[in-house]
C-alpha cells in the first residue's frame, strides 16, 4: 500500500485499479531505448507480471539512451540485465526474461496468454509478426517507435484496424531505417516509452484506450504533437485474412 500510495491517492485511481495492475500480464518486445524505460515504469507502478524479450547484448552505443544499462553491463544480454533491475526496483512483481528473437516458432507461446503487448523493437519484420499474432489471439497491442527527433505511438486490438493496415508491408520493408543507421537523440525513445507506459497503465488499470485505432506523432525538434485516426484496410493481409 505504501509503495503505490501516490497512485491510490488519485481521484480516478483506486485500490481496484491497482489490483487490476497486480493481476496483469504484459509482454515487452525489445529491451532497447523504448523497452527499458517502459518496463521500469510498469514495474514501479505495480504490473504483476512482466515478460521481457530481446536477443541482443548491451553495446557501448546503447548507453546513450537505454537507461537500464551502464558500462559494467556491456556484453551481457539486455533482457537478463533489465530483469535484474526490475526485480531490484519492485520485489513484489514477477519478471521473466528471454534472450531470444521473437520468431514464427515461438510467437504464439509468448503472446497467447498476455493481457497486453508493448512493442518497442527496431525492425519491421518483428513488428509485423507481433501485430499478426496479437490479432490472432485478440491481445491488445501498443506499439511505439522512435528515430531521430521523432516518435510514433498507436494502439490496436482485434476489433480495430491493425498495425499493417496503417503501415503496409510493401511500403515499409526497409530494415535499414533504424537508430543504428539514422541516429536518435537520447531523449526521443524515452519520451515515447513514457507515453507508451502511461497508455498501458490507463488501459490496464482503468480500461481507457485514448489511442485505440489512432496514431500519435511526436515531433521532438519542434515540441509538437498530433493525433490522427486511421481506418481498416479492406485489403489487409493480416486483420482481413479469412
Amino acid at each position: 500500500m505504501h509503495l503505490y500510495s501516490r497512485q491510490i491517492l488519485l481521484d480516478d485511481w483506486d485500490i481496484d485499479a491497482q489490483e487490476k495492475l497486480k493481476l496483469a500480464n504484459v509482454l515487452i518486445v525489445g529491451c532497447g531505448g523504448i523497452g527499458c524505460t517502459a518496463a521500469e515504469l510498469l514495474a514501479r507502478a505495480g504490473v504483476g507480471k512482466i515478460t521481457l524479450l530481446d536477443a541482443d547484448t548491451v553495446e557501448i552505443s546503447n548507453l546513450q539512451r537505454q537507461t537500464a544499462f551502464s558500462y559494467e553491463h556491456v556484453g551481457f544480454y539486455k533482457a537478463e540485465k533489465l530483469a535484474e533491475k526490475l526485480r531490484q526496483i519492485n520485489p513484489y512483481i514477477q519478471v521473466e526474461s528471454h534472450s531470444c528473437h521473437l520468431t514464427e516458432q515461438n510467437a504464439d507461446q509468448f503472446i497467447e496468454r498476455q493481457d497486453l503487448v508493448l512493442d518497442g523493437c527496431d525492425n519491421f519484420s518483428t513488428r509485423y509478426l507481433v501485430n499478426r499474432i496479437c490479432n490472432r489471439y485478440a491481445v491488445p497491442l501498443i506499439s511505439a517507435s522512435a528515430i531521430g527527433f521523432q516518435g510514433q505511438l498507436l494502439m490496436v486490438d482485434a476489433t480495430t484496424a491493425c498495425y499493417e493496415c496503417l503501415f503496409p508491408k510493401e511500403a515499409h520493408d526497409n530494415e535499414g531505417f533504424r537508430c543504428a543507421d539514422s541516429g536518435v537523440l537520447a531523449t526521443t525513445p524515452n519520451v515515447m516509452a513514457t507515453l507508451q507506459a502511461h497508455h498501458a497503465l490507463l488501459y490496464l488499470g482503468l480500461g481507457k484506450t485514448p489511442l485505440r485505432q489512432k496514431l500519435l506523432l511526436w515531433d521532438g525538434l519542434n515540441m509538437k504533437q498530433r493525433i490522427l485516426s486511421f481506418e481498416k484496410d479492406e485489403a489487409c493481409s493480416c486483420c482481413q485474412a479469412g
